[in-house]
């Protein structure tokens, strides 16, 4: 997400119309079981460890003879990561920046769509948003005083180029993006950058029909060689896209997102994703073609998955479970690692999805990426079905349905605000692992992972004592741990996120932040809540039950 953004229609609960899907061909030939992998499959432990899962939300084995992580005090700790694993923050440019016109920025797509009567559940917009464009120093301040090594955000296209092309760059964004790299790097706090997360310059919708034009690929390209070239000396850690899947289903497909069309779901969120692809690739080419030599920097896509597990050990769930994977991150970057969409998906969809010329598939494959980002929230349960009801067309056509509960009802896990997220820790680990078989053990990092809490009129110290929050990062970070000691390169850690902040098609609803933000008449002051305070100790080395503390040290 940066917030928000999870690989589901779940997130909010109005709908655009979508149209119907004719007949749809499945594959239902699951994949071999892998009998060396290091996780025992779900449906093989539910009976015997279910009140473990349910418990602790993890149920994790050491494979390397140590004592295990979640047998420790406090659940787990820092060290149990190697000591140059990365730690940081995330946030997104349109969820806490606001100066929506100040300072020479054109127009996003989300500053028009936000202004659509009712596409926001609570009317609001990102106008202001938590105002980090004008506090940016306090909120690098409190990332500093709670003990991050870094931050990772992205950069606003329109606040840089305003019409998105590149003819003319905004020297005031150039300069608002140097004061906050700047301000980061005097706080001993890396960088980590994302070129675009969702605000596509309003002017390259209007134009070109945004993300369903080739010629996009083009302007993006630009833009990435402007930021190469504005901070690229200072900036070593870049992400292209942020879940381009987000872009396509909900931008393209049920239309809850900006730019929100949903007139073609067979076809627009696909040529949406081609193009995304595409121009990752052309970003990358740019910087290694021209700056990676000097800069000596990495680049990186980010992509978003929830663990997919088999509701039993039937083939058709299994091969359910592989569709449902294949939809989510095979679509991203099996064309980066193996030049082609995932065989599935080709099967299903046809000539739905397009086809990458040979030159693209070699320019895909020599510039695929230095690491991949993962943004992982929760996890499902899948089954078999080729009637789904699913609530829009890219869900109906993997023939599967998502169960967010065991067979005798019992929910996977506790719920958090968001009706499509449950605490499950055991996914992430089962998604690391997936990730490195399949994809040759790369480098990833968790650049998002949080869960949140449901806005509403409480006392503020109840509102900072988030215990299901501290509970949910312990297991996590647990399952993390788990994923490196089975030998998964993963580099670094992300919460999502700081602050409390616009989240999206659900405005100022849901609450996914650290640090709280008072939202009453605009005073919009920040206060950590137990979730931070709890990090301030782990990455001090320490941790005591749930984290509840009332002030710094």
């Amino acid at each position: 997400m940066a917030t928000g953004s999870r690989d589901t229609d779940h997130h909010h609960s109005h709908r655009r119309p979508f149209a119907t899907d004719g007949e749809l061909k499945v594959e239902t030939l699951g994949k071999k079981v892998d009998k060396s992998a290091p996780i025992e499959t779900f449906w093989e432990l539910r009976e015997m460890r279910k009140e473990e899962f349910l418990s602790n939300g993890t149920a994790l084995s050491s494979s390397s003879g140590s004592k295990s992580t979640e047998d420790k005090e406090g659940g787990v700790c820092r060290n149990d990561f190697p000591p140059d694993f990365v730690f940081g923050v995330a946030t997104s440019a349109y969820q806490i920046e606001g100066g929506a016109n100040e300072g020479g920025k054109g127009p996003s797509i989300w500053d028009a769509f936000t202004h659509i009567p009712g596409t926001t559940l609570d009317g609001s917009n990102g106008d202001v948003a938590v105002d980090h464009y004008h506090r940016y120093k306090e909120d690098i301040e409190l990332i500093s005083k709670l003990g991050f090594g870094a931050y990772r955000f992205s950069l606003s296209w329109s606040r840089i180029l305003p019409d998105g092309t590149g003819d003319r760059v905004n020297d005031e964004g150039v300069a608002f993006y140097n004061n906050l790299i700047n301000s980061l790097l005097e706080k001993g706090i890396e960088p980590y950058v994302t070129l675009y997360h969702w605000d596509l310059p309003l002017h390259l919708q209007e134009a070109l029909d945004g993300w369903l034009s080739k010629d996009i690929v083009k302007y993006f390209a630009k833009y990435a060689d402007v930021c190469f070239e504005s901070f690229g000396d200072r900036v070593k850690n870049w992400i292209t896209i942020n879940e381009p899947l987000q872009t396509a289903i909900n931008g393209h497909d049920s239309g809850i997102f900006a730019p929100g069309k949903c007139e073609k779901p067979k076809t627009e969120p696909y040529l949406a994703s081609h193009h995304q692809i595409l121009a990752h690739s052309a970003a990358v080419s740019v910087y290694r073609r021209k700056y990676k030599e000097k800069q000596k920097g990495q680049i990186g896509l980010v992509v978003d998955c929830e663990w997919a597990e088999a509701n039993s050990n039937t083939p058709e769930n299994k091969a359910a479970a592989a569709r449902r994977l294949d939809f989510q991150l095979g679509w991203y970057l099996h064309p980066l690692y193996y030049g082609e969409y995932p065989s599935s998906m080709r099967e299903i969809l046809g000539d739905q999805l397009p086809e990458f010329t040979n030159e693209e598939k070699q320019e895909l494959l020599q510039n695929s990426m230095d690491f991949i980002g993962l943004n992982h929230y929760t996890s499902r349960f899948i089954t078999h079905a080729p009637d789904s009801d699913e609530p829009s067309y890219y869900y109906r056509a993997q023939a599967m349905k998502r169960i967010e509960e065991w067979e005798g009802g019992e929910p996977i896990g506790e719920r958090a605000a968001s009706d499509w997220l449950y605490v499950c820790p055991w996914g992430l680990r089962k998604v690391l692992n997936y990730m490195a078989k399949t994809y040759n053990s790369p480098k990833i990092y968790i650049t998002e992972n949080g869960m949140d809490d449901e806005e509403r009129d409480a006392p503020l110290e109840e509102m900072l004592d988030d215990k299901l929050r501290v509970r949910y990062f312990k297991g996590y970070l647990s399952s993390v741990a788990a994923a490196i000691r089975d030998g998964v390169n993963v580099k670094g850690y992300f919460a999502w996120s700081l602050l409390d902040n616009f989240e999206w098609a659900q405005g100022y609803t849901k609450r996914f932040g650290i640090v709280y933000v008072d939202y009453k008449n605009g005073v919009l002051s920040r206060h950590p809540k137990s979730s931070a305070y709890w990090f301030l100790r782990f990455l001090k080395g320490g941790g005591d039950g749930e984290g509840k503390d009332t002030k710094q040290d």
